[in-house]
């Protein structure tokens, strides 16, 4: 399988370019997918070394030959630990593509998408023990309100719980046209689409522990990295976005700039883009996905 059947890398070149590559350093691709931005990496590399993560298994098809590469299976949230049993312990950029590639959306037995009647899986691992179906099975009232609402930001999650909760105790959860079926009464008209879509990504978000993850990889970055080292992150939707820009303001995940005795500010992080960096009309036309991106850099002081 081509990399450009498997996933249309986002925001490639603007990605790539705030790493600030130098040709013999070291990099990280947490989010390896496709290939298509570590394939870029590597054109910028000469001597240098790129260690890619991805804990979805049809990522290793897409392997390039090139004795500089190496793609570690597991999920970034592991990638202190991992890193080391190469014997790396700083690295000189750090990029992640978050979300969920093109493939697994494409693959209907992946249950990703809304587009097919297809098991309600959702794992980007095939290991994990959890799936969209258990959660609607054998989940709490209040922890499922719980996830639409966080999630999903849901408005009628109790509405919708309840729903699923009758669903469930008179036949259960086990496609996707399942729980389309559900949804269908509570649809807004003419956003049909975009309601069931926050409803699929509350649920992917909890089968993965999206956030939990992405939380436990950022805190690690700043050990990892080197000084004047970058840190290129595109989210693709607002929960990961908003963790994203705190995390590089502050070096925390509530925001909040320290300031030492004169007022100065307490933070490892130069923000380098000031607002995010989006995708223009005509990436956007070619990649539809690339509408929902943004790209945030920092550098460590």
């Amino acid at each position: 399988m081509e990399e450009r059947d498997y996933h249309v890398p986002v925001l490639l070149h603007a990605s790539i370019d705030a790493l600030d590559i130098d040709p013999n350093g070291v990099y990280v691709d947490v989010t390896f997918g496709g290939g298509g931005h570590s394939r870029e990496i590597l054109t910028r590399l000469d001597q240098g070394k790129l260690f890619a993560f991805d804990q979805d298994p049809d990522a290793q098809d897409n392997v390039p030959e090139d004795d500089r590469f190496t793609l570690i299976p597991q999920n970034f949230r592991y990638m202190r630990n991992f890193l080391r049993m190469y014997g790396v312990t700083e690295v000189d950029g750090i990029l992640a593509d978050l979300g969920v590639s093109s493939h697994q959306f494409d693959a209907a037995e992946r249950g990703f998408s809304l587009r097919f009647d297809a098991p309600l899986d959702m794992r980007m691992s095939q290991s994990g023990t959890k799936s969209a179906a258990s959660i609607l099975n054998e989940y709490e009232e209040g922890d499922l309100i719980r996830i639409l609402k966080t999630y999903g930001e849901v408005r009628q999650a109790g509405r919708v719980v309840r729903a699923i909760l009758k669903f469930r105790s008179e036949e259960g959860f086990k496609t996707t046209g399942d729980l389309n079926k559900v949804l269908q009464p509570f649809a807004p008209a003419m956003k049909a689409h975009k309601f069931q879509a926050q409803v699929y990504q509350a649920l992917r978000i909890e089968v993965n522990d999206e956030m939990k993850a992405l939380e436990e990889f950022l805190t690690q970055t700043e050990a990892l990295l080197k000084p004047s080292g970058r840190l290129s992150v595109i989210s693709y939707h607002s929960l990961e976005d908003r963790m994203v820009k705190r995390y590089m303001r502050a070096g925390n995940f509530q925001g909040e700039v320290k300031k030492d005795f004169y007022g100065n500010p307490i933070t490892p992080w130069k923000v380098i883009s000031r607002s995010a960096i989006v995708a223009d009309e005509e990436e956007i036309e070619k990649n539809n996905r690339a509408r929902s991106a943004r790209l945030r850099i920092a550098e460590r002081i």
